[in-house]
């Protein structure tokens, strides 16, 4: 488990989110250069051949369900990711910044191959502030007339399940996988909808 998650888990248990839908799905953008070589990113880094690809197999999956609005980071590759899935619903993907990954600042270009959620990282974001920025824009996006498709990151995912007061496994995190989540009472449950095409076998490649 990558060193930090559990402050980022129990951030996340003190910002409960409190959707009214009964469902909706999230999907983690597609492959980078960078996810692959384990490296911190910005947001103007683009899928590669992989993640396109993934994207294009997501696509195929989400086909079959019913989306009424797609909300996605503003970061490239989850851009790029949105438009794809996007196609066959005929919708066009509402960008945000406030979806974006954490800032980690000066760390952008190092390895994360050990990242850290409770590192203080120079010119980037706390993760107090990450956790505040991510409770405001997921309540937003869910908030919406649904089923709502939201195209993000790993750390959103963490971010969201922990907020859910769900558990969610690392094999959860791969590349471009679609996840439906479904109201279970006063509980939610999350399916994968199709098998992962690149597998986040730690931590290492999530940001």
């Amino acid at each position: 488990m990558a060193n930090g998650l559990d402050q980022l888990l129990a951030l996340g248990a003190g910002l409960p989110l409190a959707p009214q839908c009964e469902r909706f799905y999230f999907l983690r953008h597609g492959q980078t250069a960078r996810n692959l070589a384990r490296i911190f990113q910005a947001p103007e880094e683009p899928l590669n051949d992989t993640g396109l690809a993934q994207a294009r197999s997501a696509a195929e999956a989400l086909a079959r369900e019913t989306i009424a609005a797609i909300l996605c980071s503003d970061a490239v590759r989850a851009r790029q990711t949105a438009d794809i899935v996007a196609a066959p619903h005929g919708l066009t993907p509402v960008a945000s910044e406030a979806l974006r990954e954490r800032n980690f600042g000066a760390l952008i270009g190092t390895s994360s191959a050990q990242i850290d959620w409770a590192c203080m990282p120079q010119d980037g974001e706390t993760l107090a502030d990450f956790m505040q920025r991510k409770n405001i824009a997921l309540a937003d996006a869910l908030g919406l007339p649904g089923p709502v498709l939201v195209v993000a990151h790993g750390g959103s995912l963490f971010a969201l399940a922990a907020m859910l007061g769900v558990p969610v496994g690392m094999d959860l995190l791969a590349n471009a996988r679609p996840l439906r989540f479904t109201r279970c009472g006063p509980t939610w449950e999350i399916e994968a909808l199709s098998p992962p095409s690149y597998q986040a076998a730690d931590g290492a490649a999530i940001a």
